[in-house]
């Protein structure tokens, strides 16, 4: 059993590790000042300006094929740099990749949405939630009409990210209500000037997705993604495949955190003595490291089984599950250590303590992820210890 890197990932991770280092971070004091004014942290055009910076030395489309001038990076190593990029609370990611969905895309529709996403000159967002379906996304409503030559949508959906930046959706739309949703639905790639609008929805965190809303918004028949009736399995392909990141990013996040908290363990003074020679101290900061180091492993034995063409499913639902609840518990032990001035917007704890709240529902709740799981080994789709047999 060998849990070394190769040098090539080595080598991708410390050059994502510098780039973080030395032109992302840097920017967080001036972020945290905005937000204390109550503007944007970082402009999308600034966004922009790092991503480019980023291309200058080959950082492009990490999981985009090389025949789509992107880096086609294996699970494991995009795993490692989501983790470095998990360092910071800047919501940075780097440019080129566009949707996986988008793959399913036709000659033409590829030139028309896969090629320019990946050149970042268009912005996607993927649209399957629903007031009434959340993790039940059999329960969607929203439908699609066929008339004349076109596809005429109407319904709502919300918490979409990039759904306020978007030009265009990726929507699920049930187009036979007699199937259903699960064997019914169709994915669509629908522009915004063809009449959908979007409502931004504040949430704790900082930013915020958006509910997205279509009144017979016709979309050319030309514009249907895959074929009539897959859209669910599409969204099971998009809601599974990049299960992993979640982890990858709690991972960085926690990491940094618990440094945080023994740098500050270790010159903080408290009658007379550092802090880190109480033993309540001593034990928060094993107890996250423990965890941290359970979540690495299982982040990147979920990337690895999908490197190794496996399905993912259980994998990944063990790694989301554990690494999005331990970088709570992380954050929440670290911001304690930090007494007061973890809990003012003075350092990034706070924030990362709203930020990362989330992931114990996006991408498949916590409930969802216990479900997956209890139903792999209780109808025996997965075996107890079948990774070692």
């Amino acid at each position: 059993m060998d849990f070394s890197l190769s040098d090539e990932q080595k080598a991708i991770r410390d050059t994502t590790r510098a780039f973080i280092d030395k032109d992302v971070r840097p920017l967080e004091q001036e972020v945290l000042l905005r937000e204390r004014q109550h503007r944007v942290g970082l402009e999308p055009s600034e966004l922009r300006e790092l991503q480019l910076k980023a291309k200058k030395f080959g950082f492009w489309g990490i999981a985009s094929p090389e025949e789509h001038g992107g880096m086609n990076l294996p699970a494991v190593t995009q795993s490692l740099i989501w983790t470095e990029i998990g360092k910071t609370f800047i919501p940075f990611r780097f440019g080129g990749d566009a949707d996986i969905l988008l793959r399913h895309t036709n000659e033409e529709q590829a030139k028309e949405y896969l090629f320019p996403s990946i050149e970042g000159e268009r912005i996607s967002c993927f649209a399957i939630t629903e007031p009434g379906a959340g993790s039940d996304a059999a329960n969607i409503r929203t439908s699609a009409s066929k008339v004349d030559d076109h596809w005429v949508i109407n319904g709502e959906k919300t918490f979409i990210t990039n759904g306020n930046e978007a030009d265009f959706a990726i929507v699920i739309a049930v187009t036979d209500r007699e199937k259903g949703a699960r064997h019914g639905s169709t994915a669509f790639l629908v522009d915004r000037d063809m009449g959908w609008k979007s409502e931004f929805i504040a949430t704790m965190g900082e930013g915020g997705p958006a509910s997205l809303i279509f009144d017979n918004v016709r979309v050319p028949r030309r514009n249907v993604l895959g074929e009539v009736g897959q859209g669910f399995d599409l969204a099971m392909e998009w809601i599974g495949r990049g299960r992993y990141t979640i982890p990858s990013q709690a991972v960085g996040s926690a990491e940094r955190a618990l440094q945080m908290a023994i740098d500050h363990a270790n010159t903080r003074e408290t009658f007379g003595r550092k802090i880190g020679t109480n033993q309540a101290i001593q034990w928060m900061i094993a107890d996250s490291e423990v965890e941290l180091e359970a979540a690495r492993l299982l982040v990147l034995r979920a990337a690895w089984t999908i490197d190794q063409e496996r399905n993912p499913r259980h994998a990944s639902s063990i790694a989301k599950l554990y690494g999005a609840g331990m970088v709570n518990r992380v954050i929440d032990r670290v911001l304690q250590i930090h007494g007061g001035m973890g809990y003012t917007r003075e350092l990034p704890l706070e924030r990362w303590y709203r930020s990362v709240r989330v992931f114990r529902i996006l991408e498949g709740s916590d409930e969802m992820q216990r479900l997956i799981i209890s139903r792999d080994l209780l109808r025996g789709y997965t075996k107890l210890g079948a990774e070692l047999a």
